[in-house]
């Protein structure tokens, strides 16, 4: 089946991650089933140009955003090249269609001061559990990393001496990240606590594992990050990736090289780090506002 082998193609030769790959599933069944009862054509190479605009229109009028409606436009775009790159189509029909326009939209963070009430104030509690707690919510803030790339670490990825830690991100890229005097302090307490909790384990081993020794799941570390938060900050999302925006956004504040931080995010072109600048641009409109007498 065509759109079984489109799968696989993203999967195993794009590398692809399994959330996007089950997003793509998700969009072309949804097209599917569209071409199927508006046009009765039970085959999506059919579909021209204009039923994927009738589409977009549909979702648009449903009341999906244009972030979402342009996720899925870029699944079929992703599709049908792969069925030309085949041989199965003589002509892309997503050539002929144009996505809906994105507000733009600031990356949450939490403020610094939060960030110092959390580790300086909020009790982790004892034992291996509140030491792995602290150790999470201090590697996501000191590196940026993604969730996966935190659930990926193995003990070995962690140089004492060279002071980094290895992450494996989109695509299967590896990267290098620098850690602070601070955080490798930690990481050296926490792994000692973890080896008399857990002493069969191996550098084989991953760094972050749940009360069995198990390998930690995306949902355990979705409640972690939120629990912590809740208690430092009145931002509506609070999740893995606003930390990841807090440590980005906190770097620029604070003099940071855009070059750097792009590096340390593991962002595969400039564009993609230069929205933490808007941030740094709205508190120097605010401070501006406060602090000139004709604001």
């Amino acid at each position: 089946m065509t759109t079984a082998r489109f799968l696989d193609y993203i999967a195993y030769e794009k590398r692809f991650s399994h959330n996007t790959i089950d997003a793509y599933r998700s969009d072309l069944e949804q097209f599917s089933a569209f071409l199927s009862s508006q046009y009765d054509i039970p085959d999506i190479k059919a579909a021209d140009h204009q039923m994927v605009r009738t589409w977009v229109v549909t979702l648009m009028d449903q009341g999906h955003s244009a972030r979402t409606v342009n996720r899925k436009i870029t699944a079929l775009k992703t599709f049908f090249k792969f069925l030309l790159k085949e041989g199965e189509i003589n002509e892309n029909p997503m050539s002929r269609v144009i996505a809906p326009k994105m507000a733009k939209r600031l990356p949450a963070y939490v403020e610094q001061a939060g960030m110092n009430t959390l580790f300086n104030e909020v009790d982790f509690g004892d034992g291996y559990n509140g030491a792995r707690d602290r150790m999470i919510m201090e590697l996501f803030y000191a590196t940026g990393m993604r969730l996966s790339e935190l659930i990926g670490i193995k003990d070995a990825d962690v140089d004492s001496f060279s002071q980094t830690v290895k992450v494996t991100g989109k695509r299967n890229k590896q990267r290098i990240i620098p850690l602070t005097d601070h955080v490798k302090g930690m990481l050296r307490d926490y792994l000692e606590i973890k080896n008399k909790e857990f002493p069969v384990l191996s550098l084989e081993s991953y760094l972050f594992v749940t009360d069995k020794g198990e390998q930690l799941y995306p949902k355990f570390v979705y409640r972690l990050v939120q629990r912590y938060l809740d208690q430092v900050t009145t931002v509506t999302k609070r999740s893995p990736h606003v930390i990841r925006h807090t440590f980005a956004t906190h770097m620029l504040n604070n003099g940071a090289d855009l070059n750097a931080i792009k590096e340390i995010l593991g962002h595969a072109n400039l564009a993609a780090t230069q929205v933490y600048t808007h941030n740094t641009i709205e508190k120097l409109k605010s401070i501006y506002k406060q602090a000139h007498p004709r604001a």
